[in-house]
């Protein structure tokens, strides 16, 4: 019986951060920043040598605003962005495209939506042994099912399947969405309700697992919360007079997993280099590396 591939889908806007603050600088002979490119076109050729089998596909936020910025003015821009990362953006599809892997573009929606949409069809498929998430970020493990759907932070080399969420976050990946409404995402620009921490939000959604099954009233809360943490009152009450706005954040956090991203799976098999676009870029950014790429 032939084994079954993996469906690897990878954060690229994340790679290309960790490539633009990790990786060695490098300018091109015109001027322009190219080390973080560079970097991210290093680490996914040499992911996808180490995975000849797998299916993959990198997702990048092509524009850094979504919809999501017009449901929540606090929602994370591309402000502040340094310029010569910014920059890189355009230049680093280019370099994954030309090795021959899956771009994903992402302008009216996120990369983290694309990686959800595939996960979920990929999953559903039952195509594939297991279905990987390259990223860090928690945003992901809400697309996490048991130990066939898994994240995986290639920096740490961790794995996060249900059981590693649950004790991570101390919830269900199903009520991560719910868990980033209390408690926040700075990171995103989801500001949170006041008095929510961590620990308060995961006992509770341990037991409702979702918002809109939280009593508001303290006294209808389960007898296990009250009679084991603090502050039961005013957590009910803050979540009482903001409920509103708590549902406007696990909107914002919720993932979309029904975009329409490919037609068929082959799409997703890594193709022949192009060298000829290798070595093109070889030569504009004065990349020995890529030289060597583009000759094997």
């Amino acid at each position: 019986m032939t084994p079954r591939p993996e469906l690897l889908l990878v954060d690229g806007t994340y790679e290309l951060y960790r490539a633009y603050y990790g990786a060695p600088r490098q300018q091109a002979p015109s001027g322009l920043e190219v080390g973080a490119t560079i970097g991210i076109g290093r680490s996914l050729h040499a992911l996808s040598r180490k995975n000849p089998g797998a299916h993959l596909a990198v997702a990048f936020d092509t524009v850094i605003e979504s919809f999501r910025n017009d449901l929540l003015p606090t929602y994370k821009t591309g402000e502040g962005i340094e310029p010569d990362l910014f920059l890189q953006f355009p230049r680093a599809e280019d370099i994954v495209r030309a090795l021959g892997i899956k771009v994903l573009s992402m302008i009216d929606y996120e990369a983290d939506d694309a990686l959800a949409s595939l996960a979920r069809a990929g999953s559903k498929s039952g195509l594939f042994e297991r279905v990987i998430l390259a990223t860090p970020d928690k945003d992901l493990m809400q697309c996490v099912e048991g130990t066939t759907v898994v994240t995986w932070d290639r920096m740490r080399q961790k794995y996060y399947d249900e059981a590693a969420v649950q004790e991570k976050l101390g919830v269900a990946p199903r009520s991560v969405p719910d868990y980033l409404a209390l408690v926040g995402d700075p990171a995103d620009g989801i500001p949170g309700l006041p008095r929510w921490g961590a620990k308060a939000a995961s006992r509770v959604l341990a037991i409702y697992g979702h918002l809109e099954h939280i009593p508001d009233q303290p006294r209808d809360w389960d007898e296990r919360l009250i009679s084991s943490l603090r502050g039961v009152d005013t957590l009910a009450a803050i979540l009482r007079e903001r409920r509103s706005d708590a549902e406007l954040y696990k909107t914002v956090a919720t993932l979309k997993v029904d975009l329409e991203l490919v037609t068929t799976w082959d799409e997703l098999r890594p193709g022949p280099l192009d060298r000829a676009r290798l070595a093109a870029l070889a030569s504009e950014w004065d990349a020995d590396w890529l030289g060597e790429v583009s000759r094997v």
